[in-house]
Parts: C-alpha cells; sequence; structure tokens
C-alpha cells in the first residue's frame, strides 16, 4: 500500500507537547509520513510561553515550494497563524497548490493563556483562511471568538456550526470540553447538512497541553488515509482520548499527552 503523508503547517514548540512537534509525532503514530511548513518558533514549556518569533512569509512560502514540487501530500494540517502576514502566505499557497484535504485548527491562546494570534487577525482568519478548510476544529473559546456568539450549551454549539459554516467551512467540529464539567466530553460536527455527535468519557487530568493540536492532525492523518470525515473525526477523537488517558509527568505545568502510548506498548517500550 502507498504511504500517504500529511503536511503540518503551524508554529514550533521547543518543549515538545504541542505545535508542529506534536503534529509529527500524531502523523507518524496514525500511519503518515509528516512533514512541516514552520510558521513561528514558540518559546515555550508546560507553564508559559516565553517568547515568539514569527518566520518571514518568504521563508514561509518557500517551505511550502519545497514541499508541494517535491512530494506529493495528501493532507494539510495548519495551526499557528499569528498574525494577517502569515495568513495571507499561507492562504496564498494553499490555493496556488489545492490540497485535497484541509484541516485548520483556529489557535488563538496557548494552554497557559499566552495569546497565539493577534486580535486584528480575526477577521483575516474568517475571510481567508476558513473558506479554505475542509474540516474546522475550534473549541469552544474560538468559536465564539469567530462568531461573536455565546456557548453556554449544545444548542448554542450547533447555532455556532452553521454560522462558521456559513463562512465557507465544508465541516465544523466544535470541541466541547469547555463547555461544562460533565462527567462526559461531546464534540459537535456539522457537515453543512447534518449534525453528528462524539462523546467520550471526561479525564480529569492537568496534562493536557497540546490537545488541540493532537486533534486535528489526527483528523488530517485520517483524511490522507481516506477515512470520511466522520471516521477521520471518530477515530482522532479516540486516538487523543487514549494520549490523555496515557499523558506523560513532564514539567511543572500542564504536561503533554502520550502520542506513542499504543506504539510503545506493542514494542514492548518504557
Amino acid at each position: 500500500m502507498k504511504l500517504r503523508t500529511a503536511l503540518t503547517v503551524a508554529g514550533s514548540d521547543c518543549s515538545g507537547g504541542a505545535g508542529v512537534q506534536a503534529d509529527l509525532k500524531t502523523f507518524s503514530a496514525n500511519g503518515v509520513f509528516g512533514m512541516s511548513v514552520v510558521t513561528a518558533v514558540v518559546a515555550e514549556n508546560t507553564c508559559e510561553v516565553l517568547s515568539i518569533q514569527n518566520i518571514s512569509p518568504e521563508v514561509i512560502a518557500d517551505q511550502f515550494d519545497a514541499v508541494f514540487q517535491d512530494i506529493e501530500v495528501n493532507a494539510v494540517k495548519v495551526g499557528m497563524l499569528s498574525d494577517t502576514v502569515r495568513m495571507d502566505v499561507v492562504a496564498d499557497k494553499l490555493t496556488q497548490y489545492r490540497p485535497e484535504f484541509v484541516v485548520v485548527d483556529p489557535v488563538m491562546i496557548a494552554k497557559g493563556g499566552h495569546a497565539l494570534m493577534e486580535s486584528s487577525a480575526l477577521s483575516a482568519l474568517i475571510q481567508r483562511i476558513i473558506p479554505l478548510s475542509t474540516v474546522l476544529t475550534p473549541n469552544i473559546p474560538e468559536a465564539e471568538a469567530i462568531t461573536g456568539q455565546t456557548i453556554r450549551s449544545r444548542d448554542d454549539m450547533m447555532e455556532a456550526a452553521r454560522a462558521i459554516a456559513g463562512m465557507g467551512a465544508q465541516n465544523v467540529i466544535i470541541k466541547g470540553g469547555h463547555l461544562s464539567q460533565e462527567q462526559e466530553a461531546e464534540d459537535i460536527l456539522y457537515d453543512g447538512k447534518e449534525f453528528s455527535s462524539f462523546t467520550t468519557v471526561r479525564i480529569v487530568t492537568k496534562n493536557t497541553h497540546g490537545t488541540g493540536c493532537t486533534f486535528s492532525s489526527a483528523v488530517a492523518a485520517f483524511l490522507a488515509r481516506g477515512f470520511s470525515v466522520s471516521q477521520a473525526v471518530a477515530s482522532a477523537k479516540q486516538y487523543v482520548q487514549t494520549a490523555i488517558v496515557h499523558a506523560l509527568e513532564l514539567g511543572h505545568g500542564h504536561g503533554p499527552t502520550h502520542h506513542f502510548y499504543e506504539l510503545y506498548q506493542k514494542g514492548n517500550l518504557v
């Protein structure tokens, strides 16, 4: 069987739990060859973000060209885009190369609370990036920022998903982890016509660094392998659930999830 590929377009996390590093681990854990376009270098750890250095638009464009001109790309995951300049170059390159699947994680705030996207870039996200997405994966706060709506219930999630689909996203999955502290966490998928629900038991842990990155890159990996959107979301949610259950006690803050838990078990590794 031909090896499938996926490309992450995102910021780098030097502590390894989120961003490009989490995406590449997720791609590998789910059977696709991972590649990257780094949009920013983020000096962060499990506790805080120390600094951010954006990559120039010219180098971002060159990274796209280097990959697409040489290697077939089956799916793209888009993560941290800090400002309008970065969004414009990524939108231009996605429009130029037209990959079949584009999964967009509208990253706005780091786990520790540091802003990763300038507030002035929200309109560019809505106008330039969202219309290019096969699947958009906002959490509750991100969906509220995009729509300007308050989300306090399942019905609110569905209304927000409709609104975002109206902005051009083909599929919208609103993650419900922030909605309440009930025993179950429900995500809502809207494909422009129908809603689907994906529910798992809520895991009580502080070690959730990079879960949004991991989920969206897992969706991209499964789409690259030929799964339907619904199948990709279901498989990604189960993968993230396992990674959270076996999250790693690393660092002094929000530790990372265990991207390779099943592989480690099968390989008799620690």
